[in-house]
């Protein structure tokens, strides 16, 4: 049985629903993110987990124990979960163990494993050497572990977190997700994790539920999420990509400049008389030349007219030279290609997406 289940779950505000008939199982020990943009639904989907909020229909239920419902909801105090938001909320008064033993205090456990306690989940998050200093004296990635570590002393049910990187810089950011995903396996404890960050979502999680609109559109790990896109949103949420336009012609999808075998691409409806593709800019190559062999990819003769370069890899603009054809295309730092330079485009049919 899940550890936690969300069924039908609904939050209304008069007539706009923030959440709408969210269905998630989220399976004990799993590290879920919740992925979407702002105002999509999941910080109100997480609160409501905690008990912040009742919801307007559905239920959460925790092995097999309804917490919340449209009828009633459990306080979150007694749901034996924690929380860390994106301010820290560690206080300033207290020293380091201080602040993470306070939870262990207020259930009144005895001293000698509280001070056990606290010494342990120090020394897994590293601040074990840093236990008598204060807030203040503390970098925000340490003030950062402060807050895990408190949040895991208590060995929660369920851990929730509200976006808790979002006040650090970028290369922080990066250590602390690794950081995070250690801690999940150290402690395996069932994990649903709020961010607009793709890469935080990517690096963190077992399972990603993409949000839009108050509503699920897809929940899988990370590389199927990234790999096979099963909507339009998804695919342009999480990384770049084309989309390109296609038509049946019989046992062809004719694409502006190329055809594919329609027995070729994976989920196209056959009584659809157009569809929609997505192709990732890395799964495009270019060459000066029409390569030897073609290997079973279309190729495509055409001009750069676009390039920027990233510093880990070239973004190109490839325009096809008998059609309106248009693709983005990222390639290594090797690979430079000056603009208006006539290139070969090569395209594998296996990494043409059919989304929705």
């Amino acid at each position: 049985m899940p550890t936690l289940r969300l069924k039908n779950l609904t939050r209304a505000y008069g007539q706009i629903r923030a959440v709408d008939n969210v269905d998630l199982d989220i399976r004990d020990g799993e590290f879920l993110s919740l992925l979407g943009p702002s105002g999509c639904g999941k910080t109100t989907t997480l609160r409501m987990i905690a008990g912040f909020i009742d919801p307007s229909g559905g239920t959460i239920e925790v092995d097999g124990r309804v917490l919340s419902s449209a009828s009633g909801s459990v306080p979150p105090e007694r749901r034996g979960m924690s929380m860390i938001f994106q301010s820290y909320a560690i206080w300033p008064n207290m020293t380091v163990a201080e602040n993470v033993g306070f939870g262990l205090v207020l259930r009144k456990l005895p001293s000698a494993e509280i001070k056990q306690r606290v010494g342990q989940v120090l020394d897994v998050v590293q601040l074990g050497t840093l236990a008598h200093r204060y807030p203040a004296e503390l970098s925000g990635g340490q003030q950062q572990r402060v807050a895990l570590a408190r949040a895991i002393v208590v060995q929660p049910s369920v851990l929730l977190l509200d976006e808790p990187l979002s006040n650090l810089d970028a290369n922080l950011r990066e250590e602390m997700r690794t950081e995070i995903r250690r801690l999940h396996e150290a402690f395996r404890i069932t994990t649903v994790y709020v961010t607009h960050d793709q890469a935080e979502a990517m690096a963190t999680s077992d399972r990603i539920a993409v949000m839009n609109r108050g509503r699920v559109e897809q929940v899988d790990a990370p590389y199927t999420i990234y790999a096979r896109p099963r909507t339009r949103f998804v695919a342009g949420f999480i990384g770049r990509t084309n989309f390109i336009e296609g038509r049946r012609d019989r046992s062809q999808i004719r694409f502006d400049g190329f055809a594919v075998d329609a027995a070729r691409l994976e989920g196209v409806d056959a009584t659809a008389s157009t569809i929609t593709a997505s192709v990732r800019p890395q799964s495009l190559s270019l060459s000066s030349e029409r390569p030897a062999d073609a290997d079973g990819r279309i190729q495509i003769p055409g001009r750069i007219v676009e390039r920027t370069f990233l510093g880990e890899h070239w973004d190109y603009v490839f325009a096809a030279a008998s059609s309106n054809l248009r693709l983005k295309v990222a390639a290594r730092p090797s690979d430079v290609f000056a603009v208006d330079t006539d290139t070969w485009l090569a395209l594998d049919p296996k990494q043409l997406v059919v989304i929705q």
